[in-house]
């Protein structure tokens, strides 16, 4: 139910990774991701840790899901020497084209403990439904 819209999108993660690059509006990082379907809907979790809800947009345009977030380094006094920072800043992006079947219209978000849960239900006319055979006229009704 989720196609993948570039496959080298991976490659340039771990570039990303390897060079120390951080992301920016015109170039973002790729922010990891895990996709699943949980009964009549599919899951998507993203890893945003450190990221203020303020900061993320989540937009989706026909069938195309966009999320896009940013974490900026924390305010740090003019005393502070940084020693070591290891943890990526910038701009992630991530973008997920939703098939047909996916009801856009009612996605829920959740934020919890760094990680964006966003939930798809599965769209009623994608579900499964029985087919009633009629009488002899020939007539047929479905039902949900």
């Amino acid at each position: 139910m989720l196609m993948r819209t570039d496959p080298f999108r991976e490659m340039d993660r771990i570039v990303q990774q390897l060079s120390g690059t951080t992301g920016t509006w015109s170039k973002p990082s790729v922010m990891p991701m895990d996709a699943y379907r949980e009964g009549d809907a599919y899951v998507i979790a993203l890893d945003l840790p450190g990221v203020s809800t303020e900061a993320i947009d989540i937009d989706v345009e026909r069938n195309m899901l966009t999320v896009k977030a940013e974490r900026r380094p924390a305010a740090k006094a003019d005393s502070v020497q940084m020693e070591l920072s290891e943890r990526p800043l910038g701009v992630f992006s991530r973008q997920v084209m939703l098939a047909d079947t996916l009801d856009t219209e009612r996605i829920e978000a959740d934020y919890e403990a760094g990680v964006l849960t966003l939930r798809i239900p599965i769209a009623e006319r994608a579900k499964p439904r029985k087919i009633a055979i009629g009488s002899e006229s020939g007539h047929k009704q479905i039902s949900g």
